[in-house]
């Protein structure tokens, strides 16, 4: 299979570095040219599924703004500009909940559109997670921290508590593993 060819690249907005859209003129395997493809850059992102010592998965119950309601999610964060996505996560987990883990498992990246581009994530299980410091609490949304069995994740997924698609892949992956 042949891929898009990229003629032309236009910015129609520039709010970087959370949010760049462009015209693109594409070219087709079959030649037919499209002179208006919308991509969107956002940046790419970690997400962690943690599991303790003693097999609690780590996770938090928050608001976020596109989110009706409250929702179970993921550690998580974009990675800096360079940043390796595995030293991203080991930094988003010390951060957002003061634990560490030395047993780490990659379960992918994965383009979030792939006709629009947005952004990579990149999706992580960290095993025997133990509390090494203080978490930093800077984010913007309100959040608290809570620890799950596998039988109370199971059932959250069941019920539908992640209601962001990449955090239920997370998991979904994550427990694969387990």
């Amino acid at each position: 299979m042949q891929q898009w060819k990229t003629l032309d690249r236009k910015i129609i907005l520039d709010e970087s570095p959370w949010l760049k859209v462009e015209r693109h003129t594409v070219e087709l395997p079959s030649g037919q040219v499209i002179p208006n493809w919308q991509w969107v850059t956002t940046p790419d992102y970690v997400n962690v599924v943690a599991v303790t010592e003693d097999d609690m998965f780590v996770f938090f119950r928050q608001v976020k703004y596109a989110v009706e309601g409250d929702t179970l999610a993921v550690i998580g964060g974009y990675l800096n500009d360079g940043e390796d996505p595995l030293k991203a996560a080991q930094r988003e987990l010390r951060e957002e909940t003061g634990y560490e883990s030395a047993d780490w498992k990659d379960l992918g990246h994965y383009r979030v559109d792939p006709n629009r581009g947005i952004a990579m994530g990149h999706l992580f299980l960290a095993r025997r997670a133990r509390l090494v410091t203080t978490p930093i609490v800077d984010d913007l949304e309100e959040q608290h921290l809570l620890f799950l069995t596998r039988a109370e994740v199971e059932k959250a997924l069941d019920n539908g508590e992640f209601h962001v698609m990449a955090w239920t892949a997370a998991v979904v992956l994550a427990l694969r593993c387990l």
